[in-house]
């Protein structure tokens, strides 16, 4: 049927609204004038973004809440740029084809020099929140000329300028400094993964890239004219069958399919540029993607045509003839299921894609942006200056379907009465009394509240900024009533893990936990251990790296939660670590003793990784594991016991070259516990050969205010009882410690001696007969030393 436009809004319901209209409404002769191809529309239409090139580069943006209470000061997602550096285009993330849980939207800004920002809405917090800023491009001189995201993954061109020790290129390969590349990119619990670069292609001319279902487009430059081979045809790549499609405008069926293991453009192409010189084909105006797989595309010759999924070029429309597209005709081109809306200059026409007919010819008083709704993907969507519309279909009267504002506050008194009358019937079958009820005594007595509440939400839903929020609430809740009684085993338990996740977020996410709702978290976390570990790691935003580092983005004010000095509260989630993710436990640790640094939270109290230890010595774990984390946790607490402790038990495990590692990293702390690990080595040392091959990097911790006596006294004291009078040259394979191992680090302490005792460190670097005069009593401790150590030769 014919349709009819609805206007949703007149921006009046978006923050900003003054400083939106300003940016739309500029006169077309202002050099600076917005052009709606800059505009974007979030799938879910609450968010508008401006891209702004001149005179200055930035982005703006316009929300519109739904709780406009809440958002007396939201955080806005405008940015503004000096130097030059543009913002290539803003998308959004489709969550659903990511590991993304709860609601918001992300969108991602991505600039020029390859940057890319990650932003989310979040309405209980009032605005955009950054969740991550990441480099797309390798190298710091490429730049980004166009990207797009299909599925989970990341696609852009970018320009790779030649090197400077290269020679001049010709013309036609100065064209060829392109590549398109790709990232996959998750967004998981409020943290975004993104994988390593890959090409896609490379040696390319600069292209347009555009996702439109499981495919991406690469269009050539519509900027550049069509003299040479390379600005002739367009192709299609595949991810799933990592294969690419080469087309042109001037052929229905593809030239050619290949595998997309071949990367180099020059190659990939060699075969098809004899055929491709000789075609003219037309140029394209515009584009869109059909988001099955396909592209609408509108060339200059007037014709719409559609890209199929497979490669097909089909015939749709044909303009009037006198159409000739300037460069500064405005076009904009969307598809909805299997309507193609195109907008070009003030003339909106609607047609059927499948048989190309046209449906409808409407005049616009402005021009327009189309796009599309996720909402509702069969209707057309417009914005324009004045605001955002519908294009609703007629019903059999000739009216547009859907209320205009008078419409609506006349069907909402209407609606507010039936409510009332509806529950009187309801209140009167069930009582006893024979006092006739009314719809007036609902409204005054105040002893039925149900009534009154449901009037009082279907008011805000029709004549507010509230709509939507309170009825999508009552009808998600009786939605979820309905799943538990109808469902399986399986929808039950998939209900259950989605409440228990909102109820673990809302309470860590609390200003306050009192006893009786500790009570109530801990209950959750032992009856859904899976589901509350999941809402917890979305609470606190932990994203881990794959490489040992553990990371959090949430606020100060949860991490404050998270380690409350109730009992139980920490070790409440290094039991979930440990069940889960054991490997996270030291870095997890170190998070919370960083985040208990820098706020007032768990002063005074037992400290956490003794929490921790206590955690993993009461859950039946690997031995051999629960030691390797409890050395990690000692270690990572940083306190010099903890540290003495870990080194103790990787001595008594025998693992030396941990050992070596733990005492070089944690001697530069203090001067205190150098001294303590030195004594525990050199005690080590005295009692087996060990530690042999690592006695050069231990001989370097020796502190600086040690003596030889120090050190003798050190290795008597610590030396194992043997025959009382032992072979003056032991066996090569003893295990007994010989003098010549204390040599070097005799050597040492000596030369930082006072001078006056230099010339006996010749005793140690060539053995004389007979030698210099000792003192006495280095010459008696020398003499003991015979006797318990074997000397070499």
């Amino acid at each position: 049927g014919k349709r009819a436009g609805n206007q949703l809004s007149d921006f009046k319901d978006y923050a900003g609204s003054q400083k939106l209209s300003d940016l739309l409404t500029f006169s077309k002769d202002e050099p600076s004038r917005i052009k709606l191809s800059d505009v974007r529309v979030s799938p879910d239409g609450r968010h508008i973004h401006v891209l702004l090139r001149q005179p200055k580069v930035g982005l703006m943006t316009f929300d519109k809440h739904e709780r406009p209470q809440l958002a007396l000061n939201p955080k806005k997602l405008d940015v503004w740029f000096k130097g030059g550096v543009s913002i290539v285009d803003v998308f959004y993330l489709d969550l659903l084809h990511n590991k993304g849980k709860g609601t918001g939207v992300v969108a991602v800004v991505v600039y020029e020099n390859g940057k890319a920002e990650f932003w989310k809405f979040l309405e209980c917090k009032t605005g955009w929140h950054l969740l991550q800023t990441s480099d797309l491009c390798n190298s710091p001189r490429a730049r980004v000329v166009s990207v797009c995201v299909c599925s989970s993954l990341l696609v852009w061109c970018e320009e790779r300028p030649a090197s400077e020790s290269s020679p001049a290129l010709s013309s036609t390969r100065d064209k060829l400094r392109y590549c398109v590349c790709r990232r996959d990119c998750e967004v998981e619990d409020g943290a975004v993964n993104l994988g390593g670069l890959k090409i896609i292609l490379h040696n390319n001319p600069k292209f347009t890239v555009i996702s439109s279902g499981d495919y991406v487009h690469l269009l050539p430059d519509l900027k550049a004219k069509l003299q040479l081979c390379i600005s002739k045809f367009f192709l299609a790549w595949s991810p799933r069958h990592d294969s690419f499609t080469i087309s042109t405008t001037c052929k229905n069926t593809p030239i050619k399919k290949l595998s997309a293991k071949e990367s180099d453009f020059r190659r990939l192409i060699a075969d098809c540029l004899g055929y491709l010189s000789a075609l003219e084909p037309p140029e394209i105006c515009s584009f869109s993607p059909t988001g099955c797989g396909g592209l609408l595309l509108l060339l200059n010759t007037g014709w719409l045509y559609l890209l199929q999924e497979d490669g097909m070029l089909r015939r749709v429309y044909k303009l009037a003839d006198n159409f000739t597209p300037q460069a500064d005709t405005h076009t904009s081109l969307c598809v909805h299921v299997n309507t193609a809306a195109l907008i070009v200059g003030k003339t909106l026409h609607l047609i059927e894609v499948n048989c190309g007919r046209e449906l409808q010819k409407i005049a616009l008083k402005r021009e327009g942006l189309l796009y599309a709704n996720q909402a509702d993907r069969r209707t057309p969507f417009l914005l324009s200056e004045t605001g955002l519309f519908m294009l609703a279909e007629k019903d059999s009267t000739g009216k547009a379907l859907g209320l205009s504002p008078a419409e609506g506050n006349q069907s909402g008194a209407v609606l507010v009465e039936a409510i009332f009358e509806e529950a009187c019937k309801y209140y009167q079958q069930r009582s006893l009394s024979s006092t006739q009820l009314t719809v007036e005594s609902l409204k005054k007595g105040g002893r039925f509240q149900a009534p009154i509440s449901l009037a009082s939400i279907l008011r805000n839903y029709l004549n507010s900024g509230l709509r939507r929020t309170e009825t999508e609430a009552l009808v998600a809740l009786e939605e979820l009533k309905g799943s538990l009684v109808r469902g399986g085993v399986k929808e039950v338990e998939a209900v259950g893990g989605t409440l228990v996740e909102k109820e673990v977020v809302r309470l860590l996410s609390s200003s306050e936990l009192d006893g009786e709702a500790l009570l109530y978290l801990n209950s959750i976390f032992s009856m859904f251990p899976g589901q509350a570990w999941s809402a917890a790691q979305a609470a606190l935003q932990l994203h881990h790296n794959g490489e040992g580092s553990l990371s959090s983005r949430a606020a100060p004010d949860v991490w404050k939660m998270v380690l409350t000095p109730f009992p139980n509260s920490h070790p409440l989630l290094c039991q979930s670590v440990v069940r889960f993710q054991p490997g996270w436990l030291p870095r997890f640790l170190q998070l919370s003793q960083q985040q208990q640094q820098g706020s007032a939270a768990g002063e005074n109290i037992i400290p956490l990784y003794r929490r921790a230890l206590w955690v993993l010595s009461s859950l039946d774990t690997d031995t051999e594991q629960r030691q390797g984390l409890e050395v990690e946790l000692l270690l990572v607490s940083g306190r010099p016991n903890a540290v003495l402790q870990a080194l103790r038990i990787l001595m008594v495990k025998r693992q030396w070259e941990r050992v070596t590692q733990v005492a070089q990293q944690f001697c530069k702390k203090s001067p205190l516990l150098n001294k303590e690990i030195f004594n525990a080595l050199l005690c080590e040392v005295s009692q087996h050969r060990e530690l042999d091959p690592y006695l050069d990097l231990l001989w370097a911790l020796c502190p600086e205010d040690y003596s030889v006596t120090t050190i003798l006294n050190l290795v008597l004291k610590n030396i194992p009882c043997s025959s009382p009078s032992p072979a003056p040259f032991a066996d090569p394979h003893s295990s007994q410690l010989a003098i010549g191992q204390l040599k070097p680090l005799l050597r040492k302490v000596l030369q930082r001696e006072m001078k006056p005792s230099q010339r006996y460190a010749d005793i140690l670097q060539s053995p004389l007969y007979p030698p210099p005069a000792l003192p006495l009593d280095l010459l008696v401790k020398i003499q003991n030393l015979q006797g318990y150590l074997s000397l070499k030769p």
